[in-house]
């Protein structure tokens, strides 16, 4: 496992700092190190201290580590002095600290004062011509460059003076241009035009080239600990022997997805969520093994009576499922077999946008109805669950309007929102009766798979149950 160091602070809040660095670390694999540097009493509103440790203990720290771990890269964070800079400087010279990503910290994301005025001049010349690469925002780029940022060009012009004043690569990130946090900026050169809204961009100054990576603009002010974050990534990459161009492209994806799922806490700016995908891919794989457990019941039940004659499918969306992509269905449907059922493959996520676009629409009203499964239409069907009390809604598509008509998979986003309107609770059945070219149709809708197999097993016994009674009374 590669090894990665962490010279920083510590957040007392968890969002920055080392705590930021050493989720990032275990969240892209790499084995992660701390050498603190100063502890700040800080949360989502601002800092409330700062102490800084002594430099001789921040040097025994780095000592510690590579003395008898190594390490294969290395970034720096919070460097509040010009005599932790200093050693800091010492220790990465001594040991020849490979890959270092710097990241040249002068404000905390509420503004708060995080390098002395004093310590800036040491940062820019002991510091930074021992980089690999140093990541500074705009208001840093702008220091260390000494001019003014407005647009892509001086974002170029300014990696040239650093370049050539330090020596480093560089990779200066414009989030600040976006957020308009220095006053309302110009006419965003990074819109698409696309609907979407302004982009994030980020410049790569290396051998002489320019190298933009973009991203959506993600509309949170949920961005503590961004930098910090960034920089961790961009050094566990380089650790893990991937080239500059391609760590910063690969750190740049990961520190998008950790903004998308920032984590709303506190009073103020909360932070990302750099271990939001450890946490996505270990839901994902509940999320499968509690279908393949639901879909073993159902063949069980030889439910093969319930199946329509489009097939069938099953869907259980993420926690924070927003879109197709976070729903997983099975690839190929659930297939009738006689009175038994099938599926060709185990569940993935996006297998159906059809019977994703139901569940989707139903956690927008009640975020626990994340399941469903689509059975076949009869009236004895419909019988049957009211005999279980299940809560039944019904839509015609035929009064399906025509914009939605036009829109590909939008009919059934538009039957579960209409009847759930109008019924002011998320139905546990909906159905319709069809339209030119379209099968009648009931979906089942329940908190998790356990649940929809509980109710569609029940609903089966019930409809046989009345079958029999009917072979009976003929």
């Amino acid at each position: 496992m590669k090894k990665v160091l962490t010279i920083a602070g510590s957040d007392s809040g968890g969002g920055a700092g080392i705590q930021a660095d050493l989720k990032t670390f275990a969240s892209l694999g790499v084995y992660g190190m701390s050498a603190i540097t100063s502890i700040t009493a800080q949360n989502t509103v601002g800092v409330q201290g700062i102490y800084d440790l002594p430099p001789e203990f921040v040097a025994l720290q780095i000592d510690s580590v590579v003395r008898d771990i190594g390490v294969d890269a290395a970034k720096t964070g919070m460097l509040s002095s010009s005599a932790i800079i200093e050693i800091v400087a010492s220790k990465i010279r001594e040991y020849k600290m490979p890959n270092l990503v710097i990241d040249p910290v002068m404000y905390a994301k509420s503004g708060d004062l995080l390098l002395k005025p004093d310590a800036r001049d040491t940062l820019i010349n002991k510091l930074l011509p021992l980089s690999t690469l140093i990541t500074p925002n705009i208001p840093e780029a702008e220091f260390i460059s000494g001019m003014k940022i407005k647009d892509i060009e001086d974002m170029k012009m300014a990696g040239e003076k650093i370049k050539k004043k330090i020596g480093a690569d560089v990779l200066i990130k414009g989030g600040h241009l976006i957020e308009g946090a220095r006053g309302q900026p110009p006419p965003s050169p990074f819109d698409k035009g696309d609907g979407q809204g302004t982009r994030v961009l980020d410049i790569l100054y290396t051998d002489g080239e320019f190298f933009i990576f973009e991203s959506e603009r993600i509309e949170t002010k949920n961005t503590h600990g961004t930098g910090c974050t960034y920089s961790a990534a961009i050094a566990s990459e380089l650790a893990k022997g991937y080239t500059l161009h391609d760590a910063v492209k690969r750190a740049k994806d990961f520190i998008t997805s950790a903004i998308k799922n920032s984590i709303e806490i506190g009073k103020g700016r909360g932070p990302t969520n750099p271990i939001a995908e450890l946490y996505r891919d270990a839901e994902k794989y509940r999320i499968l093994k509690e279908m393949e457990m639901a879909i073993e019941r159902l063949k069980e039940a030889k439910i093969g009576i319930l199946i329509p004659e489009v097939q069938s499918n099953m869907a259980y969306a993420l926690h924070d499922a927003k879109g197709f992509e976070d729903v997983m269905a099975f690839p190929g449907r659930i297939i009738k077999y006689g009175n038994n059922i099938i599926t060709v493959s185990r569940p993935e996520c996006g297998a159906s946008r059809h019977i994703a676009s139901i569940v989707l629409t139903a956690i927008k009203f009640d975020n626990t109805k994340r399941a469903v499964m689509n059975i076949k239409y009869s009236p004895e069907i419909i019988n049957a669950c009211r005999s279980l009390n299940l809560k039944i809604a019904y839509f015609n598509r035929k009064d399906e309007p025509e914009k939605s008509k036009k829109r590909e998979g939008s009919s059934l986003e538009w039957g579960t929102e209409k009847v759930t309107r109008e019924s002011g609770f998320v139905p546990d059945i909906i159905y319709d009766l069809g339209d030119i070219g379209k099968e009648p149709m009931v979906r089942v809708i329940a908190e998790n798979p356990e649940e929809l197999c509980k109710t569609i097993i029940e609903v089966k016994k019930t409809v046989n149950l009345y079958s029999e009674m009917s072979d009976c009374e003929a």
